[in-house]
């Protein structure tokens, strides 16, 4: 029985991702896409090669723009489990052997309990936590239920709640050593009794917690929704809730999450779909002219 030869791989059998190297770029770039443009006598390869250099440069400055900021896809992320039916997906943890930057976090990362699953309260009650349900129902303690899009915080200092879930939930968690201020209490922001002020055109901010220039932050942007070129004097956090956000060069997709840091910027942060995002960073956005 003779076996089947398999076809030659071909350099677009998967299209470039934000993590492309310049190498792999380059071989998109050769056959058969050198074959795209019809041939002009004397002059095809010029304009090729043109056009390759112009590409391969934007690629260049693209990673260079992107090399400060770091990208979690929620897909891609190993899981550690933590107890029976509960598993954490870590999307950023802070080198603690560096200074800490303006609003970096200790750790952000996303719990996933199955239906039942039950996670006893989290040690190291001295770190300032905060929580957002993205989907299922869940309990934080015997009397608190979270739905999707609460927002629950516990200053540092204050007794870690147990986790319990009856028909499973997603969760996100944002860990920090930010000191607790005399008389803070641990408060909830519920999705359904919360408002949504508008803040730009198309867009709408609702602001979950704010300390001293930095806050969390829900936004919610309309189709061909934008925000001008900016810059961050406290580390940003975007987690991905619903649609697509380009920021810059890099498509985000429900999910994902990006940390910029302190001092980095964006050109470009504009949304085709239309997105629901949380955000942790800046009160009030550095606008550049």
């Amino acid at each position: 029985m003779k076996s089947t030869p398999k076809p030659a791989s071909s350099p677009l059998a998967a299209a470039p991702g934000p993590e492309t190297t310049e190498q792999e770029f380059a071989a998109l770039l050769s056959e058969p896409l050198a074959n795209s443009w019809p041939a002009q006598p004397g002059s095809a390869s010029p304009a090729l090669a043109a056009v390759r250099g112009r590409l391969l440069g934007r690629l260049a400055a693209s990673q260079a723009a992107s090399r400060p900021m770091v990208t979690a896809r929620r897909l891609r992320l190993p899981a550690q489990t933590l107890a029976p039916g509960v598993q954490l997906r870590s999307l950023y943890r802070a080198n603690t052997a560096q200074p800490a930057r303006p609003g970096e976090p200790l750790h952000a990362c996303l719990l996933e309990l199955a239906a039942g699953a039950r996670l006893p309260a989290l040690a190291h009650a001295h770190l300032h936590r905060e929580w957002l349900l993205l989907s299922g129902t869940l309990m934080l303690g015997e009397q608190l239920r979270l739905a999707p899009h609460d927002y629950h915080v516990q200053p540092a200092g204050t007794p870690s709640l147990a986790l319990h879930s009856e028909d499973g939930a997603l969760l996100f968690l944002r860990e920090s050593t930010l000191p607790a201020q005399p008389g803070e209490q641990p408060f909830t922001v519920h999705d359904q009794a919360a408002a949504w002020p508008d803040y730009a055109p198309g867009i709408q901010r609702r602001v979950l917690w704010q300390r001293e220039g930095q806050a969390a932050l829900l936004y919610r942007a309309q189709p061909g929704a934008q925000v001008p070129q900016h810059r961050h004097g406290h580390d940003e956090e975007c987690l991905m809730l619903q649609g697509e956000l380009f920021l810059d060069d890099m498509l985000l997709q429900a999910g994902d999450y990006q940390l910029a840091p302190a001092g980095s910027g964006h050109r470009i942060t504009e949304t085709d779909t239309g997105v629901v995002i949380y955000a942790h960073g800046d009160l009030d956005l550095q606008f550049e002219d």
